[in-house]
């Protein structure tokens, strides 16, 4: 069985990902293995501290290069939301950066970050999950068939939130996301068929 090793900025974005390599596998039964942030074995719903800087800090730690001893492929997930933060600014002199424009830039820090000979020794066993800009972004094409709504990168979460409320009567708060609404909601790519259909509606979506 193919393993994976999930490096992310939070709990619900290892969610959404499993659910994806679920359905892209066409198999609930996967090989995955959460590095950062770790999962509470005893509760799903919790893990240790995330966030971007973590995902940064332990692509540079040892922990990183042993991981590949054991583990088939990592995903290295992080929002490109605050990429000003982490010195990838989102447009130069000749305007904004297209979403394919700044995943590569993305990719080229983290190129950095893991250090190039490790990187080019083992770049076809890392995956890059760059979600321009948040996450939620993914989760359009599952609930909009608008293509200005589903091919959406800004104010993805506005947006999502305002179908969450007639579908599921519930929306995400951004401040405290509930990793159980993240399950429901993602819960559709888990199909092949639906993930097939979607994700190329979405700009870095279709770059997993």
């Amino acid at each position: 069985m193919i393993s994976f090793g999930l490096i992310t900025e939070g709990l619900t974005d290892q969610i959404v990902i499993e659910n994806i390599l679920a359905g892209y596998f066409n198999s609930p039964d996967l090989d995955i293995r959460q590095l950062q942030p770790e999962r509470d074995k005893d509760n799903e719903n919790k893990s240790t501290y995330g966030g971007w800087t973590l995902v940064f800090d332990y692509c540079k730690s040892s922990d990183f290069k042993q991981a590949f001893q054991f583990i088939d492929y990592i995903i290295i997930q992080i929002d490109t939301d605050v990429s000003d933060d982490y010195n990838i600014p989102k447009q130069d002199e000749n305007g904004e950066f297209t979403p394919q424009q700044l995943i590569e830039k993305v990719i080229e820090k983290f190129r950095g970050a893991i250090g190039d000979d490790f990187y080019s020794n083992n770049q076809e066993k890392i995956i890059f999950a760059i979600s321009v800009h948040f996450i939620e972004c993914w989760l359009l094409p599952l609930y909009y068939t608008a293509k200005n709504k589903k091919y959406k990168f800004k104010s993805c979460l506005d947006t999502l939130n305002q179908e969450l409320t007639k579908k599921h009567k519930f929306t995400i708060d951004a401040n405290a996301k509930n990793p159980e609404y993240y399950r429901e909601i993602s819960k559709p790519y888990r199909k092949h068929r639906v993930l097939m259909k979607h994700y190329a509606d979405n700009p870095s979506l279709k770059t997993l």
